[in-house]
């Protein structure tokens, strides 16, 4: 069953499909036929902007975590074999610095929905009883609603796809790379780095205009981690 055809989640749909074609109008003066993938990069930084308290939460959870990582060593040692103590002990211990886990996670759980509303728009060929412009929409001639994947599998992969898609997956791999290298634990589990690159796995078979979203946040996500980073720098390891 398609969650958006629940009148709701179609409302919500259908006031997105006509705030994008209303932004891509607007930039079509400037971007020409890349207007509505103009339009979707507009929108993440946008979005991304929006975020930013959420963004200094996180740096500030990452740096009290690392000044408490002796303590919370000392709780594993101790409670370990006692799951429900240890995960009891470890809250109390964050509720005393006043701080909450779910930081860590907030600007990735407030992305879900932008993703999500993206992903419908190029997905569906009709939206609240009208035909989906946006699905005609191209950028360098692929058409934002194409996935690699889908493409490769019916056929029509052209070289301007495999062009188009390949720089976008390119600059997010580097992306993860410079992200793994520049954040990463060493302490941390080893396929804790593995993830940093399954984005760019993701990335093939969603819409090009999801994807453009991707390469957009994980770019942002680099340059303000560095920039917390240096605000809020972490303890150094004991």
């Amino acid at each position: 069953m398609d969650p958006f055809s629940f009148p709701p989640l179609a409302a919500i749909l259908d006031a997105a499909y006509s705030g994008l074609m209303l932004l891509a109008q607007f930039l079509d003066p400037i971007a020409g036929s890349a207007a509505a993938a103009a339009a979707i990069v507009l929108i993440t930084v946008l979005a991304r902007a929006v975020l930013i308290p959420a963004g200094v939460l996180q740096a500030k959870f990452e740096q009290t975590q690392s000044r408490l990582a002796p303590a919370l060593a000392k709780l594993r040692l101790r409670y370990g074999k006692d799951r429900e103590r240890l995960q009891r002990e470890t809250m109390q211990l964050y509720a005393s610095e006043k701080v909450s886990p779910a930081a860590g996670c907030l600007p990735v759980l407030l992305q879900a929905p932008v993703v999500g509303i993206i992903y419908a728009l190029f997905l569906h060929t009709s939206i609240a009883g009208h035909t989906n412009a946006l699905m005609a929409e191209q950028l360098f001639g692929v058409s934002l609603g194409a996935s690699f994947v889908s493409s490769a599998g019916s056929g029509a992969l052209e070289l301007s796809t495999i062009a188009v898609f390949g720089a976008l997956v390119l600059v997010i791999v580097l992306v993860a790379e410079l992200s793994r290298r520049s954040f990463s634990i060493p302490t941390a589990p080893r396929f804790v780095g593995v993830l940093q690159f399954v984005t760019a796995v993701f990335a093939l078979f969603v819409p090009l205009a999801a994807v453009l979203y991707l390469t957009v946040t994980v770019a942002w996500t680099l340059v303000q981690r560095t920039l917390l980073r240096r605000r809020y720098p972490l303890s150094p390891p004991r």
